[in-house]
């Protein structure tokens, strides 16, 4: 019998970034999750910020008003040793926001950390280690990986709400990176910390 509350949401992440601006679009029905789509938005030609700036606003509208998602989740402020990259993060992370809001869709912040450890279980795992994780928890053929990480960064924040939101992985998957590792047979026998299974995990094919 099918259950009478079906929690639905349509996830949009935003990696914001000023001169790409990484975005996924993720569609949930109870324990079912599937890419709407994932990309990036290519600014880096404007020498000027704010045209850069202003292209991504009218863009996450755009994106906004086609697919109406039910919540933005993106990434929270960093702290760079650079004070200007710093700021120019912070100003597009603003725009974003201010995309939602004027559509009003709620918003929620993730730290990089909280991202890399909800999805490998290691919050210093590199971009590459968080894309190839989701290609296989989330089956994404090899030509549908997008060339940029910041697409799959995007994916990831939405991912990663989908998380926080107490809904299991899809159908009968894994539940964690780790419990797909051991599934799999990818986890070797000794390694015993996070770190040290996440590499033995990647290091292995697929």
């Amino acid at each position: 019998m099918q259950d009478k509350l079906v929690n639905e949401h349509l996830i949009l992440g935003v990696d914001p970034g000023t001169l790409f601006m990484g975005y996924a679009l993720l569609h949930t029905v109870g324990k079912q999750a599937d890419i709407v789509c994932f990309d990036v938005l290519d600014v880096h030609r404007d020498e000027d910020q704010y045209a850069r700036l202003q292209k991504e606003f009218f863009f996450l509208q755009e994106l906004i008003d086609r697919h109406h998602p039910t919540v933005l989740a993106i990434e929270s402020q960093f702290v760079d040793k650079n004070p200007q990259t710093m700021i120019k993060i912070v100003h597009a992370q603003g725009v974003a926001i201010a995309a939602a809001l004027s559509r009003d869709v709620p918003v929620v912040e993730y730290s990089p950390m909280k991202v890399k450890m909800a999805i490998t279980g290691n919050g210093h795992a590199t971009k590459l280690q968080v894309a190839d994780m989701l290609q296989r928890m989330l089956r994404i053929p090899d030509d549908k990986m997008p060339r940029k990480l910041d697409a799959t960064d995007a994916l990831g924040i939405a991912y990663c709400h989908f998380l926080q939101l107490g809904l299991p992985l899809a159908g009968k998957g894994p539940k964690s990176w780790s419990d797909f590792a051991r599934r799999k047979g990818l986890v070797e026998e000794g390694a015993t910390t996070p770190n040290q299974q996440l590499l033995a995990a990647l290091g292995k094919k697929k």
